[in-house]
């Protein structure tokens, strides 16, 4: 770690990071009393934001476990936070003893060195690596996937978008962003996408989703954007989905041990994966 990243991760102690409150609601221990303080406020309002957070890593695995199942063994996860259990290499080594990679993208200092960390201690340093860069740099964040020599363009792609996108505000274009990343995947490449969604019919959750996305915009380092079922669709434009298509959390692919099983809406969120079919 850099002088310049001991500075930014000391400046960022007392305020709330993002990725920070995601591992607090995974029960981890990468967190400060400022992150543990604003989620328990607003789990006050959206007492299920807890298991929205559960739900979602649960998708991502069996999002991995899919990819590996499918022949992809690269993967490239940007904005992989903080969260201690069910990473992407651990799964997919799970998987595929051995034989895939990953590279880990996040703009949070903090969340590059667990990263680091967590590689050093757990992972194969030559297949896995993580990278501090930001879902908008495009060229240089894609670039520096390239210069980490452990994607080959040549060859299907696992690009990971969890619990990422609903960050990202309307006026910041992440539609045309995301485009830009897709328009980099090889064919036969796949892309997993979870998002914050609200059932249009559950008023009362929506003024609850509404206040917490307030809290988000004033307090946090990103400002939480729910979206309307079209406009997360949107992201899959030019994509082949898999089935079962774009779907509550715990409707994608299940595997028998999901939250909300009995009511999918209350997980607060859809998930898709979609397939680049052509080049």
């Amino acid at each position: 770690m850099t002088a310049s990243d001991a500075a930014r991760l000391g400046d960022s102690i007392d305020k709330v990071s993002v990725g920070r409150v995601y591992d607090y609601l995974l029960g981890g221990s990468h967190n400060y009393a400022a992150d543990r303080a604003f989620a328990d406020e607003q789990m006050k309002a959206l007492p299920d934001i807890k298991r929205f957070a559960r739900s979602n890593r649960a998708f991502l695995g069996r999002a991995v476990r899919y990819a590996v199942d499918s022949g992809i063994r690269q993967f490239v996860d940007i904005g992989s936070g903080l969260p201690t259990q069910g990473n992407v290499h651990e799964v997919a080594e799970e998987a595929a003893p051995g034989e895939c990679r990953v590279v880990y993208i996040d703009n949070e200092p903090i969340a590059r060195a667990h990263a680091e960390i967590l590689l050093e201690r757990t992972a194969d340093p030559e297949r896995h690596r993580a990278i501090d860069a930001d879902f908008f740099d495009g060229p240089q964040l894609w670039r520096r996937v390239q210069n980490t020599g452990l994607i080959d363009e040549t060859q299907p792609v696992a690009l990971l978008l969890v619990a990422l996108l609903h960050f990202m505000p309307d006026d910041t274009k992440p539609h045309e962003t995301l485009r830009y990343y897709l328009d980099r995947l090889p064919a036969g490449s796949m892309v997993a996408i979870s998002h914050i969604h609200v059932d249009p019919k559950d008023l009362a959750t929506i003024a609850a989703g509404d206040k917490v996305a307030a809290a988000y915009r004033k307090q946090t380092n990103n400002p939480a954007v729910p979206r309307p079922r079209p406009d997360i669709e949107a992201f899959f434009q030019g994509l082949e989905l898999a089935d079962p298509g774009l779907v509550w959390l715990p409707q994608w692919q299940p595997d028998g041990d999901e939250l909300f099983a009995n009511q999918p809406e209350k997980s607060r969120g859809l998930a898709g994966v979609g397939w680049k079919t052509t080049t």
